[in-house]
């Protein structure tokens, strides 16, 4: 395979990250995700969350993220992905917008995220192994103190 092609497979695998997480859908999430014998080493680290391990542990904590979010869309920004063989690191900023349907006036809010991907290509396919984000604080881009 090319790497022309790895990186447009790369990109299609990180974009449907982000879309099972827009749309709220599980099944999606878990078709992102690897497996087999990648799963005991899947690993997440959500912002201001401790590290999850396990495909069946992230799995929960995005079935319960799922579960409590109204809305969230992302804008995605610096995005960078490299491939080392069947491993590939994708770095963005996560641009993000969420609402509460629960309140009368719909309460938007919005936030930067720093984000790590990592994947590996199994059974032809990438696969996420870890997504760990952290949050930007006010006034901490670009050294900004």
């Amino acid at each position: 395979m090319s790497r022309a092609v790895d990186g447009a497979d790369l990109e299609e695998a990180h974009a449907e990250f982000y879309a099972a997480f827009e749309e709220g859908d599980l099944d999606r999430m878990a078709a992102v995700w690897a497996d087999g014998a990648y799963a005991d080493g899947v690993s997440c680290v959500h912002p201001g969350w401790p590290m999850l391990r396990g495909r069946d542990e992230v799995l929960r904590s995005w079935a319960l993220i799922m579960a409590n979010t109204a809305y969230i869309q992302f804008v995605l920004t610096d995005v960078e992905s490299d491939v080392y063989g069947d491993h590939a690191v994708v770095t963005c900023k996560e641009n993000v917008l969420t609402a509460d349907e629960g309140t009368e006036a719909g309460f938007l809010a919005g936030g930067s995220i720093v984000a790590t991907n990592v994947f590996v290509r199994s059974d032809g396919a990438w696969r996420l192994l870890l997504h760990h984000g952290s949050p930007i604080l006010n006034g901490a881009e670009a050294g900004e103190e």
